[in-house]
């Protein structure tokens, strides 16, 4: 691990609190960044090469010759590439000169992400939402921060926490609130193939925890 990838995962560790690190941490090795993206891209194309012969495919097809060289390249730098806190956002905070306390909320994020149990697609929305103190921040930082953690094996719940906690340490502020409805492939597409289902979680602090805040949230999203 690079010292800037080092810096970077101390600012996570610091995010969590002692008692919840281990419920928001995405399961990672210690040596999860001893092979440069290079590396990675190289061991897991010969891999998925390996995968796609046991399949019985003929990978001298010239539709299915680069087919584990483009999987590897979207894992690492694309649908993976959250699992780096090196790529974490640059959030940059303004101060707040116009005195604005009330509800800001960014609606319909996108949120692309892979169920970890079958690194198959979870497709849905993001709302966010927060209550300035004396910074505010640029909106698509929000946005970045989703796809970030979005960005990673998940399962909903972990992803909506960490969503919420980046968000209360980089906003400088308890005050945020997340809600998420997604659908996930694993079970449109496999298994009990349900296609009339989908999976909501919320993960509300501070004044969005009880009372008006929470209402006016929800009430806000609901349109959506």
């Amino acid at each position: 691990m690079t010292h800037h990838e080092a810096h970077r995962a101390s600012n996570w560790d610091e995010i969590l609190s002692p008692d919840t690190a281990h419920t928001y941490e995405t399961p990672m090795r210690k040596d999860a960044f001893a092979l440069s993206d290079d590396q990675k891209v190289s061991l897991i194309a010969e891999k998925f090469t390996e995968i796609m012969e046991i399949l019985g495919l003929d990978l001298t097809d010239d539709s299915l010759s680069g087919t584990p060289e483009r999987v590897a390249k979207m894992y690492v730098h694309e649908a993976f590439s959250g699992l780096n806190p090196a790529n974490f956002p640059d959030v940059k905070l303004f101060d707040n000169k116009y005195g604005y306390r009330q509800m800001l909320l960014e609606k319909n994020i996108t949120v692309h992400s892979h169920c970890e149990h079958h690194f198959v697609p979870i497709i849905g929305k993001c709302h966010v939402a927060y209550i300035p103190n004396n910074k505010v921040v640029g909106l698509s930082k929000l946005n970045r921060i989703v796809r970030h953690f979005s960005k990673r094996p998940q399962v909903q719940e972990r992803l909506t926490e960490q969503i919420a906690q980046a968000l209360m340490e980089a906003l400088q502020t308890k005050d945020v609130a997340v809600f998420i409805e997604a659908d996930h492939m694993c079970v449109l597409t496999r298994g009990v193939e349900d296609h009339g289902s989908s999976t909501t979680t919320q993960s509300l602090h501070g004044a969005f925890a009880q009372g008006d805040e929470r209402r006016e949230f929800m009430d806000a999203i609901k349109s959506c």
